[in-house]
């Protein structure tokens, strides 16, 4: 290595602090590292106050002042895949770069990811138009990607319980299911006509559930939980479609919302999610225990973290009731792939006591849950 690739790399580490000294030793190498050292001050140098080498709060406008879909297409011409990802989603999680996801094509080029989709969910009620219809293509791809990783196992932890059903491709008046054709084909009105016309008809199963479980599936929204909701939506979709099982869905902060009529598709369901606002978990239960109709045949899971913004009485008077009338309670504070969540603990060793289960799992090991509990 030469010196002045030596010195330019240095450049490079310390960035626009090294200004004064390096400056002059700077020299052409053959390989543009300034155009570098400037793509990497403008999300970086968000970091530091110019005067005093101090942390900031709010991004500058960098050397150049380009805008955030100019950075995104040069990082990717200039960096290897790995890195300009790397270089994205540190724009995104670290500094807020919200633009990113605010310009179309940027976004449809951007790979479809986790992180993508939680920052999409984040920041959807931002989105309007060709943005927003781009921005719902990958929340559908990613979840169509995490059902089909999460399916095949969950659908064996059943094997032996469950009729092999998917949807049918017996079509016939008798079992032409007219709301569920009416609801997925709203978006389909034609004002002349004053009509919904149908793309596609949905028919019930020909083999109908016989004496199911009923899984009601309540998921604190607050933006804490963001990674727990994602999967608790592709978890309601896989479970609506077994047939041992009827699934309801709800979610809350604040309030709570029954979104029962999204369960069997995850990107309607997530996209119908607003994140943040207060706690009140116990309203909450008190929701879910109205609507269970048979106790000793449903499993209750709510998933959060236990902190109840509300206060903790009418949590635990409602989780008592719920448990004491034969339901199984599982109470989730965080479900993910890495099992990793938050929880009050005082809250989740009083649930214990009134006989929940609490825990971090992974969606497979609450597919392992139920299993075990409807085999019990």
């Amino acid at each position: 290595m030469t010196k002045q690739e030596e010195l330019n790399r240095w450049r490079l580490v310390l960035g626009s602090f090294s200004n004064d000294s390096l400056s002059g030793e700077m020299g052409a190498t053959g390989f543009d590292y300034k155009e570098i050292d400037d793509l990497l001050e403008f999300l970086y140098g968000r970091e530091y106050d110019e005067d005093r080498g101090t942390k900031r709060q709010e991004g500058g406008l960098g050397p150049s002042q380009m805008l955030v879909p100019d950075w995104i297409r040069k990082i990717r011409r200039i960096f290897p895949k790995t890195v300009s990802e790397r270089l994205e989603n540190e724009a995104l999680d670290r500094y807020q770069l919200t633009e990113i996801l605010n310009d179309k094509s940027v976004l449809e080029s951007m790979e479809p990811s986790m992180k993508l989709l939680k920052n999409i969910l984040a920041l959807k009620g931002r989105m309007q138009g060709e943005v927003l219809q781009t921005a719902k293509k990958i929340v559908r791809k990613v979840a169509e990607d995490l059902t089909k990783k999460l399916e095949n196992d969950i659908h064996k932890r059943f094997t032996g319980r469950l009729n092999r059903l998917q949807s049918t491709a017996f079509r016939h008046s008798k079992n032409f299911d007219l709301n569920k054709t009416l609801r997925k084909n709203l978006k389909h009105y034609d004002k002349n006509l004053k009509t919904i016309i149908p793309q596609q008809l949905y028919f019930n199963p020909k083999i109908k559930r016989y004496n199911p479980w009923h899984i009601v599936i309540c998921i604190d929204q607050s933006g804490s939980m963001l990674e727990s909701v994602i999967y608790s939506a592709i978890m309601a979709g896989i479970f609506s479609r077994l047939p041992i099982l009827s699934v309801k869905l709800a979610v809350f902060d604040t309030e709570i919302v029954d979104i029962t009529g999204y369960v069997d598709d995850p990107v309607e369901a997530l996209m119908s999610i607003h994140l943040g606002g207060g706690t009140n978990i116990g309203k909450a239960l008190s929701y879910c225990e109205s609507i269970i109709e048979t106790p000793a045949r449903t499993i209750l899971i709510t998933v959060t973290d236990l902190y109840d913004g509300a206060g903790y009485t009418q949590m635990y008077a409602a989780a008592k009731r719920i448990i004491e009338s034969g339901t199984k309670f599982f109470v989730l504070t965080g479900m993910d792939t890495e099992s990793k969540g938050m929880i009050d603990i005082n809250a989740g060793k009083k649930m214990v006591g009134l006989g929940a289960k609490v825990a971090t799992l992974t969606p497979n090991a609450l597919a392992v849950w139920i299993a075990e509990a409807i085999g019990s």
